[in-house]
């Protein structure tokens, strides 16, 4: 059985560790020093690399070389080649330790792991308990697991991972060192699912790609996974239409053809453009979604034009200069656009007959801004 495309490009340094600046250089010049925590808190999106970075962490603190070589030591890094840093990779470590918190939140989970705390390590340096998911511990467990975070063991490291930060309670926050992880831009993950396809000979359009990361929403996991799922199922090329009938997504060359329309007014040609991608069965709640946040995005540079730099973390370079061409567009009357697609997209997840909805709201908005005129 082939392994799964993100546990096999699965950063091994923080070199690798890809959309996370800062994290990366605070834990490696740490590593350099030799002053690692003994509790971490990660928090952020799913697939941003917290996991991965618990991991990392674990093979710091035992890889064997890191402990021989000095000089190597000086590089913050594992060497990814020692017993350890393989056994940790390949999950087979006895003294690194994941819990899945979503499955055991309870206080006689956290009781089992306090005492498994004071067991002193088999083989490392040091004992790694990676606890994910941990915002669904419950009250009770979060008390138990206290007191193993006031006064661990020397040889105990506690790394606690999480996409909800704000139910972790303040007495465990005030004890652990927080890194908040943020969405990776889309031209990252576009750059890696390029690299992953080039390793795995996967014939792919450059489109197609940008839809996937896309779709992905800053996971380099789900991006990586979509990759997977459709080099596993296409027999031939993977084209922006085949991302697009998987996904259920549009393009954004087709959102910005549309949006062209919707923005000079043309309910005619707006109307046949939407007939057209309903007949091709695409999810019309999905596009409508996307609609609004191309939208959103014209709106805002329209008014902000200094906005373009935290929207590069967002699409990619040639689609922000077609956003920036397109706010020159907008006006004060596209804002009530926005507001009846809105309306429209909160009434289409109820409707048997989505596209309703979506053309009802265009056909007033464009008649209003007609009559206005």
């Amino acid at each position: 059985m082939s392994r799964a495309f993100y546990r096999t490009y699965r950063p091994a340094s923080f070199e690798d560790l890809l959309g996370q600046d800062p994290i990366q250089r605070t834990l490696r010049e740490a590593s350099k020093q030799d002053k690692l925590a003994h509790a971490y808190l990660f928090a952020g999106p799913r697939g941003t690399g917290k996991t991965t970075t618990a991991r990392l962490i674990a093979k710091i603190a035992n890889c064997d070389t890191r402990r021989k070589d000095e000089k190597f030591r000086k590089l913050g890094e594992p060497c990814n080649t020692c017993q350890q840093c393989k056994d940790i990779d390949e999950g087979r470590s006895m003294d690194v330790i994941e819990i899945d918190a979503a499955s055991n939140r309870g206080i006689d989970e956290m009781r089992n792991l306090k005492e498994t705390i004071r067991v002193v390590p088999s083989v490392s340096a040091y004992r790694v308990f990676i606890i994910d998911e941990a915002h669904q511990l419950t009250k009770d467990a979060w008390n138990a697991l206290l007191k193993s975070l006031e006064e661990p063991p020397e040889y105990v490291i506690i790394i606690l991972a999480t996409t909800e930060s704000d139910k972790v309670p303040a007495t465990i926050l005030s004890r652990a060192q927080q890194f908040y992880f943020k969405q990776a831009p889309l031209a990252t993950i576009a750059k890696k699912l390029e690299h992953i396809a080039k390793k795995e000979s996967i014939v792919i359009d450059s489109e197609a790609i940008e839809l996937i990361s896309a779709t992905a929403e800053g996971s380099f996991r789900d991006a990586e996974s979509l990759l997977d799922q459709l080099a596993s199922f296409s027999s031939g090329p993977i084209t922006l239409e085949t991302v697009e009938l998987t996904v259920g997504k549009i393009g954004f060359d087709k959102i910005f053809e549309f949006s062209e329309l919707l923005l000079a007014g043309n309910i005619k040609d707006a109307l046949a453009y939407l007939s057209s991608l309903y007949e091709t069965g695409a999810n019309m709640v999905q596009f409508t979604k996307d609609l609004i946040q191309h939208i959103r995005r014209v709106a805002v540079l329209h008014y902000n034009p200094d906005m373009n730099e935290s929207f590069a973390r967002e699409v990619m370079n040639d689609h922000l200069q077609k956003l920036e061409h397109q706010a020159t567009h907008f006006n004060d009357k596209h804002i009530e656009l926005i507001k009846a697609l809105i309306e429209a997209h909160g009434q289409m997840k109820y409707s048997k007959f989505p596209i309703i909805p979506l053309e009802v709201s265009i056909i007033e908005s464009l008649s209003t801004q007609k009559q206005v005129k």
